[in-house]
C-alpha cells in the first residue's frame, strides 16, 4: 500500500498547479501504525514533489493505544507537529459501548505523555451518547480543560444505516440516541469551553488562541486540496474527485500508472452552495462582500427569517449563526441555497 501512496503522489504531481502546500495531515483509518520508515518516505516524497511551506503543520491521527515514547520520539522527529488522537469519551463505561479498544486510564495517561513530546495536540470528543448525563459530558470536557489539551473536536454521535451498531439499535440490543439530549449538551459545551477561553471557530471545533487547525480550516475557507489513497477526496476549485475506496483496485490501477478516481465538475450554484455550507460553520461567517451582489441581495433576504428570529445576524457585512442557530446550521444553509 505505501508504495501505492508514493506513487500516486508522483503521478498528482500537477493536481495543485504549484500552489504551496502548507498542511500535511495523516488521517483516515489508523496512520499511527505506519512504520516510521514508511512514515518518512512519504514526507519526503511530497517535500520533493511539491512546495511544502517551511513552518507547514504536519498532522498525525493516532489512538490513545498506539502512543509510546518510542513513537512519540520517531513521529517528532520525522517533522509531525501536530497529534489528532481519538480519545472520545474519558468514561470507560461510553468507550465500551462504543466498541473502542482504549479504556479512559490508558488515555489519561498517554496524553499526559504525548504532551511532553508535542504541544499542539487536538482531542476528540463525543457528546449525546445514551447514558452520558449532563454531569458526566462537564467531566469529560472539564478533564480536557484540565490536562491544557489545546484543540477540542466535538461531535454527537451519530449512528450510520447497516453499521452494527444501527443494527444493535434496531434490535433493542442498545439504547438509541436523543436528538434533544444531544442538542442541550451541544449549547452546554459552548458556555462550558467560552469560560475556558476557547475559541468555538468552527460549529465542532474550538481552540485556545493560535491553535486552530490549519488543516480543517483551509476546507472551510475553500482552499484546494490533494488527497491520497483509497477513497481520498480532491479538490482544485473546478471540480471535486474521489478514489475509488477498494484497496485491491487501487493499489492494482496505481500500479499501471492509472488514477483510479471519479470526477465532477461544479456547477457556479454549486460552488456558491458550498461557500455558504461552509462559512456559515466558521465563527467569521458568510462574507457576502466575497459573493456577486444579486447573491448577496438574495441571501440577506431569505436570511432574514432567521435573523429575525435569532438564529443568525448580520455584523459588518457577514452573516454569522448564533448559539441557537448553530443547533440547525446544516438546515439553515440548505434554506439559504441558491
Amino acid at each position: 500500500m505505501v508504495a501505492a501512496l508514493v506513487k500516486e503522489i508522483e503521478l498528482q504531481k500537477n493536481y495543485l498547479d504549484n500552489e504551496m502546500i502548507e498542511t500535511i495531515y495523516f488521517g483516515g483509518g489508523t496512520p499511527s501504525l505506519l512504520n516510521i520508515e514508511d512514515l518518512i518516505m512519504i514526507i519526503e516524497k511530497i517535500k520533493n514533489t511539491f512546495q511544502v511551506a517551511a513552518g507547514a503543520e504536519k498532522t498525525l491521527e493516532a489512538n490513545p493505544d498506539d502512543i509510546t515514547v518510542v513513537k512519540l520520539n520517531a513521529w517528532k522527529e520525522t517533522g509531525i507537529n501536530r497529534l489528532s488522537i481519538g480519545v472520545q469519551s474519558f468514561f470507560d463505561d461510553d468507550l465500551k459501548w462504543m466498541n473502542r479498544a482504549h479504556r479512559s486510564q490508558q488515555a489519561i495517561e498517554n496524553l499526559q505523555l504525548a504532551k511532553k513530546y508535542f504541544d499542539n495536540i487536538t482531542i476528540d470528543l463525543i457528546y449525546g451518547i445514551p447514558g452520558l448525563t449532563n454531569e458526566k459530558w462537564k467531566q469529560n470536557v472539564d478533564k480536557a480543560i484540565g490536562l491544557n489539551i489545546s484543540h477540542l473536536s466535538c461531535y454527537a454521535l451519530t449512528v450510520e444505516q447497516k453499521t452494527p451498531l444501527d443494527k444493535m439499535i434496531r434490535k433493542h440490543k442498545k439504547e438509541n440516541i436523543n436528538p434533544d439530549k444531544q442538542s442541550e449538551q451541544f449549547l452546554l459545551l459552548m458556555q462550558w469551553l467560552e469560560d475556558a477561553v476557547y475559541e468555538h471557530y468552527e460549529i465542532s471545533n474550538f481552540s485556545k488562541p493560535g491553535y486552530r487547525s490549519q488543516h480543517n480550516s483551509s476546507y472551510w475557507q475553500g482552499k484546494k486540496y490533494l488527497g491520497i489513497g483509497p477513497s481520498a477526496h480532491s479538490f482544485d476549485d473546478k471540480s471535486r474527485q474521489w478514489n475509488v475506496s477498494n484497496n485491491q483496485k487501487y493499489i492494482e490501477s496505481i500500479e499501471k500508472a492509472n488514477l483510479p478516481f471519479e470526477k465532477e465538475i461544479l456547477t457556479d450554484a454549486q460552488k456558491l452552495n458550498e461557500y455558504i455550507m461552509t462559512s456559515l460553520r466558521t465563527m467569521e461567517g458568510l462574507d457576502l462582500e466575497k459573493i456577486s451582489e444579486a447573491a448577496s441581495y438574495k441571501l440577506q433576504a431569505a436570511g432574514k427569517k432567521y435573523i429575525d428570529s435569532g438564529l443568525m445576524q448580520l455584523k459588518d457585512q457577514h452573516l454569522i449563526l448564533t448559539r441557537e442557530g448553530k443547533l440547525l446550521a446544516d438546515g439553515i444553509a440548505a434554506a439559504l441555497f441558491i
